[in-house]
């Protein structure tokens, strides 16, 4: 039978535990407003930057690289829109390096293992570029069976996700690009959507075939008076065609930041509910008990009277 010790020590454990949940849930909350406010601020530009991009895929019909000058892979904008054959692809995947977020980082590692086992099926190789620690190493020992490697791990952009860390990551993945290691690039991230909700998606980098054939279909060629290519369009595509490989690939960090505390905090709010429901329901059962050791202690004082009465 449970005593009053035990269940003080319970209600003392319960407590501390609840502090804590309640504690995260004000830091989450706290840094998800600042998230929102960034990843909503963020959007306009990535779709304006998208818009462009479409337009002037559609009014060069050919990409030359006889005038740049290659320093980087993402210099040599060329290799960076061709479109070959998939025999490999890269898999960038955005997860958190912390825990106690609710399902976050399961669902997105989850939706990984599926296109892992997909492109394994089709006999496509899976490179993996991992950010957080939840996903390297839940990752690390589930597919060994796939044609699958991991090729880098990224700790500290989980963290704090930055142009400058989306630029290292777009520098990364784009040398397997253009080197021919990989064909395909594709991020596994989070869209936010409010403080309680997001959707884990695939989002498509590279190739950009698919693209190009809707810019076609929508603008027909047909060049927009109002644009002008200073000095030139190669020259232009050579600055544009890496910031918005860079722009998406931050644009998924700020997304799955967002997404990361709005799950924590919605985690850490139920976590703190369930705390007070175990200490209401507890501190009951201690009453109860307590008041029942202190009616045997009066029952036995008042028979011990009566008995020396006798």
């Amino acid at each position: 039978m449970t005593n009053l010790k035990d269940i003080k020590n319970r209600i003392k454990s319960i407590e501390s535990t609840k502090k804590i949940t309640r504690a995260m849930k004000m830091v989450a909350s706290a840094k998800v407003k600042k998230a929102e406010t960034t990843v909503k601020a963020s959007r306009p530009f990535t779709q304006s930057l998208n818009e462009t991009f479409k337009k002037m895929l559609a009014y060069v019909p050919d990409f030359s690289s006889l005038t740049l000058k290659i320093k980087s892979p993402t210099d040599n904008y060329p290799a960076l829109l061709k479109v070959r054959e998939t025999k490999a692809v890269g898999l960038l995947v955005n997860t958190s390096n912390k825990g106690l977020a609710g399902a976050y980082n399961a669902n997105i590692v989850r939706k990984t293992l599926s296109k892992i086992k997909e492109y394994d099926e089709q006999g496509i190789k899976t490179y993996l570029f991992i950010l957080g620690q939840k996903g390297i190493v839940a990752l690390k020992r589930r597919i060994a069976k796939y044609n699958c490697e991991i090729v880098n791990t990224y700790l500290a952009i989980a963290n704090n996700p930055t142009p400058e860390s989306a630029k290292i990551l777009t520098e990364d993945m784009a040398e397997y690009f253009v080197d021919g290691r990989i064909d395909k690039i594709e991020i596994i991230t989070t869209r936010f959507k409010n403080m309680m909700s997001y959707f884990v998606e695939e989002w498509v980098v590279l190739p950009l075939k698919t693209l190009t054939e809707d810019h076609d279909r929508l603008y027909d060629g047909v060049i927009d008076p109002l644009m002008e290519f200073q000095p030139d369009k190669h020259n232009i595509l050579q600055k544009i065609v890496p910031m918005y490989i860079t722009n998406i690939i931050y644009q998924s960090l700020l997304e799955a930041q967002a997404s990361e505390l709005a799950s924590r905090m919605t985690a850490m709010s139920a976590a703190t509910s369930s705390a007070e429901k175990m200490l209401s329901s507890l501190s009951v059962e201690y009453n109860k008990l307590r008041q029942a050791a202190i009616t045997n202690e009066i029952v036995e004082v008042v028979s011990g009277a009566n008995a020396q009465k006798r």
